[in-house]
């Protein structure tokens, strides 16, 4: 009744089919039962459902008990409910792969997601804008308000630039006050520039902040995949050069990398 929901006037006589998940297909339960007859056993995870209605997910061993003559006469089920410790699991590995205060991907997902489409694109031709951006008076925000202040302001940074991407676009922290946005086949050198303009205009908005209304800017320097470099290293590399360009060239602009850019 624990793990079920169900009690054993309520179990007893019922097929295991009450707590059927729907969440595994018919080859799943066909291999299932094919290695029970052909083994005598089976031991995995299954999705089943509660009484009230909630998923949970179960490590199971079912046992075939035959009869006198070798014949299957019944079958016995253990199981121990595991949902707690899955959700651990991919708890620990979401940590691993994405930023703590702002839950965008970190730098080593970052890499693997440009990677997966570099090694793509010989399948499947594409380009990408990778713009690096480096906020403009931030460093004075934490000085001056403190930390708490200044992880708010992060956490808003982040939400503003998710709102002005699109699902296959790539938006991560590298740490500090840098961030990383992947445009995935934009169109154009326009579209680029038009977007990266309205990621500075949208920094540059007036941010509140545990009370406090702050304005920082943002320097965004940009590298083309596969014009300016052709690893996602080197297109970090090119598009962190080309961001140090709009920070020498006023700050709170965009640059495109040159590979005369010296900085």
């Amino acid at each position: 009744m624990d793990i079920t929901g169900y009690t054993a006037e309520e179990a007893v006589g019922q097929n295991p089919r009450m707590l059927q998940s729907n969440r595994h297909d018919r080859a799943f339960y066909a291999a299932m039962w094919k290695q029970i007859i052909t083994k005598g056993r089976w031991n995995g995870e299954i999705w089943n459902r509660r009484k009230d209605g909630d998923l949970y997910l179960e490590r199971m061993t079912i046992s075939m008990v035959r009869d006198a003559d070798g014949k299957p006469d019944r079958y016995v089920s253990v199981f121990s409910d595991i949902t707690a410790f899955r959700r651990k699991d991919e708890h620990i590995k979401h940590l691993a792969f994405h930023d703590a205060l702002t839950d965008l991907p970190n730098r080593t997902l970052l890499m693997d997601r440009i990677n997966r489409i570099m090694i793509n694109s010989d399948r499947e031709p594409c380009n990408l804008a990778l713009l690096f951006l480096d906020l403009d008076g931030f460093k004075l925000v934490n000085d001056q308000y403190g930390h708490n202040v200044g992880d708010d302001l992060l956490k808003e940074v982040a939400k503003r630039l998710l709102a002005l991407v699109r699902e296959s676009d790539i938006v991560a922290r590298l740490g500090g006050d840098e961030f990383i946005v992947v445009l995935n086949n934009p169109k154009g050198i326009q579209k680029i520039t038009s977007i990266a303009t309205h990621v500075v205009r949208s920094i540059n908005e007036p941010m509140e902040i545990l009370g406090e209304v702050l304005h920082v800017g943002a320097s965004v320097g940009i590298a083309l995949f596969p014009a300016d470099a052709g690893t996602s290293e080197d297109l970090i590399k090119n598009a962190d050069t080309a961001m140090y360009a709009a920070k020498d060239s006023g700050r709170n602009t965009i640059r495109f990398y040159a590979p005369d850019n010296n900085f």
